[in-house]
């Protein structure tokens, strides 16, 4: 990793508090509607829709279905034990729109992503997000919470026909930046996809276990592929400094 010149991010649960704002946004949601579903446990009903949005939305990275059919699949699931009726495509895109608007309320950054970025572009690093995600939505994300000044390219999954952990996103990003993989860092909470993902293209992983979660079996792995294991992007900067 020594003289990395590049450190590109994932965005969402990375930089972005994606769990966060969803864990928001539905509950909102929920009871803003009303009736048996204002009724249902939080805690529950979060972790229910979160166990969808894994679902359907890797449904979609995958080519199964388009955009608009994994959110139409996951407001209709969400429902289906409530006994409420989204059969209909504009009733469920107007029940998920209305979530979304919730969600984008709730949006915000984790607390170290711009002192670590900020850090990193002082150092003369060049700061890039790959993302499996709609180009469009993850760019809105970037500008709305603030990255915008400091990233400098966001590539992303919809926009490139590929989704992590497969090695040409990685290889397309180093591309754009014009840099070989391993001049180049990538940064991700998910071990397998992102961290092992990256490594496997030539890049240096580093995998963001914020919950302090990893276990035995976990930590092998990424041993085994060369990744590096932080809690916090405060650790980023030494990390990078101390390899040189």
């Amino acid at each position: 990793m020594s003289g990395a010149s590049v450190v590109l991010f994932d965005l969402d649960d990375t930089l972005f508090a994606h769990r966060a704002a969803v864990a928001l946004a539905v509950t909102a949601h929920r009871h803003n509607l009303g009736g048996t579903l204002a009724d249902a446990d939080d805690t529950a009903e979060v972790e229910r829709w979160r166990l969808l949005e894994e679902l359907h939305y890797h449904r979609y990275l995958a080519g199964e279905v388009d955009y608009l059919a994994q959110r139409r699949a996951r407001a209709r699931d969400f429902v289906a034990p409530f006994d409420l009726d989204l059969a209909d495509d504009a009733h469920a895109d107007r029940w998920f729109d209305e979530y979304r608007i919730e969600y984008e309320r709730s949006w915000a950054l984790h607390d170290d992503a711009i002192p670590c970025l900020e850090q990193l572009r002082a150092e003369g690093r060049r700061i890039g997000i790959i993302t499996n995600g709609d180009l469009a939505f993850q760019q809105s994300k970037v500008k709305r919470v603030g990255l915008a000044p400091l990233v400098e390219r966001v590539i992303a999954s919809g926009d490139l026909g590929v989704a992590k952990p497969d090695r040409r996103i990685f290889e397309h990003a180093c591309q754009m930046f014009g840099v070989a993989p391993a001049d180049a860092v990538y940064v991700g909470d998910r071990l397998a996809t992102d961290a092992i993902g990256a490594a496997e293209a030539g890049l240096i992983g580093v995998w963001l276990d914020r919950p302090r979660a990893a276990t035995d079996a976990q930590r092998e792995l990424a041993a085994a592929s060369a990744v590096l294991v932080i809690d916090s992007l405060e650790a980023l900067p030494a990390l990078l400094a101390g390899s040189q």
